[in-house]
C-alpha cells in the first residue's frame, strides 16, 4: 500500500511541475495575427484576385490573336488524300475499279485591298484594348483594397472610441455601486447608471461585428482565407497633399485608362471603316500544288489495267465584285456612323470624368477643412470630458449631465475618425481618376 501512496505523491508533484510549464509553453507559442501593410494587401490582390486573373487571361487571348498568320498574310497549305472503289457484278462478267488520289496545294492571297494590314492593325488595337481593360480592373481592385483596408482601420478606431466610452461608463457604474454601499446613492440611481453601461457595452459588441465584416471583405478582395485575421500596421492617417485642378485635369487626360480605352475604341471604329472601304478593291490570289493519282481496273477473265498520273499546277486568280446589292455601300455607311458615335462617346467620357474629377477635387478641399474642424471639436470634447469627470466626483454635476458630456465626446471622436476616412477616400479617388496608381508602382 505504501508504494501506491508514494506513486500518488510522485504523480501529484509531477503534475504541479508540468502544469505551469505547459501553460508557459502554450502562452509562448500562442499565435497572434500576422502583420499586414497596405502594400502587402495590394500585392496579394494583384496576385490572387479573381477579377484580375480573369482580365489577364483576356489580355493573353488578345495577344495570341495578334499575329500576321491570323490576319491572313501567310499562305495556306492543304494535303488531300482520297480513295474510290467500285465493283460491278453482272451475270457473266465482274469488273471493278480502285482509285487512290492525293495532292498538296497552296493558296496565297497576294492582294485583297490592304485587308491583311488593316486586320493586323485591328488585332493590335484589340490587344491594347484588352490590356487597357485589364488596367481598369486592376485600378478598381486597388481602389477597393485601399478602401477596404482603411475601412477596417476605421471600424477599429470606432471600436476604440466605444471601448473608451464603455470603460468610463463601467467605472461610473462601479463607483455608483460603492456609493450605494455607504448610503451615498440609491437603487434608482444605480440602475440608471447600469443601464447606460449596458447600452455602451451593446454598442461596442455591435462595432465588433462591423470590424469582423470589414476584415472579411478585405480577405475576399485579396482572395485569402475569409477567416484570416491581420494586424493592420499602416497608420490611420489622411493625405496632406496639395492639388491643382489644372494639373489633375492634365494627368487625367494623359493617364486615365478609361479615357485611353475610349481612344483605342475610336481607332477600332476607324479601322472598321477602312476595312469596309477595302471591299471596293479587287482580290488577287496565287495557288500552286501537286496532284497525284493511281488507279487499278480489273475485269474477270482479263488482266488488270493500272495507271498513274502526276499533275503539278500554278495559277493566278483575279476577282472583283461588281455589284452586291449595295452591301458594300451600306457597310461603309454604318462604319462611318459607328466612328462618329465612338468620337461622341469619347467626348462624353472626357466630360464625365472631368466632372467627377472636379467634384472630387472640391470634396477633398472641403474635407480637409472638415477634418480640421473635427480635430478641434475632439480636443474640446476631450477637455470637457476631463473637467466633467472632476465635477462629477465633486458633486457639481449629476450623472445625467456627465452622460451628455460623454455623448458629446463620443460624437466628436466618431466624427474625427470619419473625417480621416473621408479624406483617404477622396485622395484615393483622385489617384484613380488621374492614373496615380500606375505612378505609385501598382501594376
Amino acid at each position: 500500500m505504501n508504494w501506491i501512496k508514494n506513486t500518488s505523491i510522485l504523480l501529484l508533484i509531477l503534475f504541479l511541475i508540468i502544469q505551469p510549464l505547459s501553460s508557459q509553453v502554450l502562452k509562448a507559442t500562442g499565435s497572434s495575427p500576422d502583420p499586414l501593410s497596405l502594400t502587402e494587401a495590394i500585392q496579394k490582390a494583384l496576385k490572387n484576385n479573381y477579377g484580375i486573373i480573369l482580365s489577364k487571361y483576356d489580355s493573353e487571348i488578345a495577344g495570341i490573336n495578334n499575329s500576321w498568320g491570323q490576319a491572313g498574310r501567310y499562305p495556306t497549305v492543304d494535303l488531300d488524300l482520297s480513295s474510290a472503289n467500285n465493283l460491278n457484278i453482272e451475270t457473266d462478267n465482274t469488273s471493278g475499279l480502285n482509285r487512290l488520289s492525293g495532292g498538296i496545294g497552296m493558296r496565297w492571297v497576294l492582294f485583297n485591298g490592304f485587308k491583311v494590314q488593316l486586320t493586323k492593325e485591328k488585332f493590335e488595337s484589340l490587344e491594347d484594348l484588352a490590356e487597357g481593360r485589364s488596367a481598369v480592373v486592376i485600378e478598381n481592385i486597388i481602389q477597393d483594397i485601399i478602401e477596404a483596408y482603411y475601412s477596417t482601420l476605421l471600424h477599429l478606431e470606432r471600436k476604440s472610441v466605444y471601448q473608451k466610452v464603455m470603460e468610463l461608463s463601467k467605472d461610473r457604474f462601479e463607483a455608483e455601486e460603492r456609493k450605494k454601499e455607504y448610503g451615498g446613492s440609491v437603487s434608482y440611481q444605480v440602475l440608471q447608471v447600469k443601464n447606460l453601461f449596458l447600452s455602451d457595452q451593446y454598442q461596442l459588441l455591435n462595432q465588433e461585428i462591423l470590424v469582423k465584416t470589414a476584415m472579411r471583405n478585405l480577405n475576399f478582395l485579396m482572395a485569402d482565407d475569409l477567416n484570416s485575421d491581420w494586424t493592420l500596421v499602416d497608420p490611420f492617417v489622411h493625405s496632406t497633399e496639395e492639388y491643382s485642378a489644372n494639373d489633375l485635369l492634365e494627368k487625367m487626360t494623359s493617364n486615365n485608362h478609361t479615357i485611353q480605352n475610349q481612344f483605342i475604341n475610336i481607332q477600332l471604329k476607324d479601322n472598321d471603316r477602312r476595312l469596309a472601304e477595302a471591299s471596293y478593291f479587287p482580290s488577287l490570289s496565287f495557288s500552286s500544288g501537286w496532284d497525284n493519282s493511281f488507279s487499278n481496273q480489273f475485269v474477270s477473265g482479263a488482266g488488270n489495267v493500272t495507271s498513274s498520273g502526276m499533275m503539278p499546277y500554278a495559277n493566278l486568280s483575279l476577282s472583283y465584285n461588281i455589284y452586291s446589292g449595295g452591301n458594300r455601300k451600306r457597310s461603309k455607311q454604318i462604319a462611318e456612323i459607328n466612328e462618329t458615335i465612338a468620337n461622341t462617346e469619347t467626348q462624353e467620357m472626357v466630360h464625365l470624368v472631368s466632372n467627377q474629377l472636379l467634384n472630387e477635387f472640391d470634396a477633398y478641399n472641403i474635407r480637409k477643412i472638415q477634418n480640421e474642424v473635427a480635430t478641434e471639436s475632439l480636443k474640446t470634447a476631450e477637455l470637457n470630458l476631463d473637467i466633467s469627470a472632476d465635477k462629477l466626483k465633486s458633486g457639481a454635476i449629476n450623472s445625467f449631465n456627465y452622460r451628455d458630456i460623454q455623448l458629446l465626446y463620443l460624437n466628436a471622436a466618431l466624427q474625427k475618425v470619419q473625417a480621416i476616412y473621408a479624406l483617404i477616400q477622396s485622395h484615393t479617388n483622385l489617384s484613380r481618376l488621374t492614373g496615380g496608381f500606375v505612378e505609385e508602382g501598382y501594376k
